[in-house]
């Protein structure tokens, strides 16, 4: 084992000899093959660091594409993913019609798929990764990569109503706390229903919106009761219509129950 631990130890050393004689060569052909070979090994740390340089020397060439569509994969690989997004962009403005543009835009949105915070926090990344897969898919749409790119797109927009689900339910909670929260509510989760009809938390989304109408009107001044009441009922109707098996079917019709009692006095 002792005898494995120093031949281990004298290959690294060799190595990293190795790699310090090319850093300081001025042999770029030399450079760019072992650049490509570290790349190809996964050591993406000492491919980077030659193909960084390389990207300038070979400018103009085909090398300097290479270079640096594999200088941005290097830094993705090495979860350095601000500086991947800067330059796949670069090398897409530099090189828009390279064989490499179409992964380069792919990888600009997968990018900003890996810096996508969670949804509680600033969601700027997401919609960034979102925009540059919409551009990618309209770009090149018979790409083997357009359903990854759309899995990925979907993953984000739920994120992105995830967000505005957890901020209709804060205004929910937060109730008549500084001001009526339940108006907020109904309009961001309505917002939410509009950008991403789709989206698995309609249900409870739309029950949310059917309660906070409910609190509103049973708490009314009286002439603004009616009316709120009769919104309640027929945000009822369109609730049942659309969920006739919802596990929120109990709590509606108790809502509906108490809505149109209230509704007699009117009649």
């Amino acid at each position: 084992m002792r005898k494995l631990l120093v031949l281990l130890a004298v290959v690294l050393l060799a190595s990293c000899s190795e790699y310090q004689k090319i850093l300081k060569s001025t042999d770029y052909d030399l450079k760019y093959e072992k650049a490509l070979e570290y790349y190809e090994e996964g050591d993406y740390m000492r491919a980077s660091t030659l193909l960084q340089e390389l990207i300038s020397v070979f400018m103009g060439t085909d090398r300097a594409e290479e270079a640096h569509i594999k200088y941005a994969n290097s830094l993705f690989n090495m979860r350095d993913y601000i500086s991947s997004v800067h330059f796949f962009r670069e090398f897409v403005d530099k090189y828009p019609n390279s064989d490499y543009a179409e992964d380069a835009q792919f990888m600009i949105g997968a990018s900003y798929f890996e810096l996508s915070p969670k949804a509680r926090l600033d969601q700027t990344d997401t919609n960034n990764g979102i925009e540059a897969f919409q551009l990618f898919t309209s770009l090149y749409p018979n790409s083997p990569k357009v359903d990854e790119a759309l899995d990925m797109m979907d993953e984000l927009r739920e994120k992105l109503v995830y967000k505005s689900y957890l901020s209709a339910k804060l205004y929910y909670h937060l109730g008549t706390y500084m001001g009526n929260n339940y108006k907020s509510a109904v309009i961001t989760a309505r917002n939410s229903l509009d950008e991403f009809p789709d989206t698995k938390y309609r249900e409870e989304l739309s029950f949310l919106i059917l309660d906070s109408l409910y609190i509103q009107a049973v708490n009314s001044v009286e002439e603004k009761e009616e009316d709120r009441l009769r919104m309640t009922l027929d945000e009822y109707y369109a609730f049942i219509n659309e969920f006739p098996e919802s596990s929120y079917m109990k709590n509606a019709n108790e809502i509906f129950e108490d809505v149109t009692s209230m509704l007699n006095k009117y009649n």
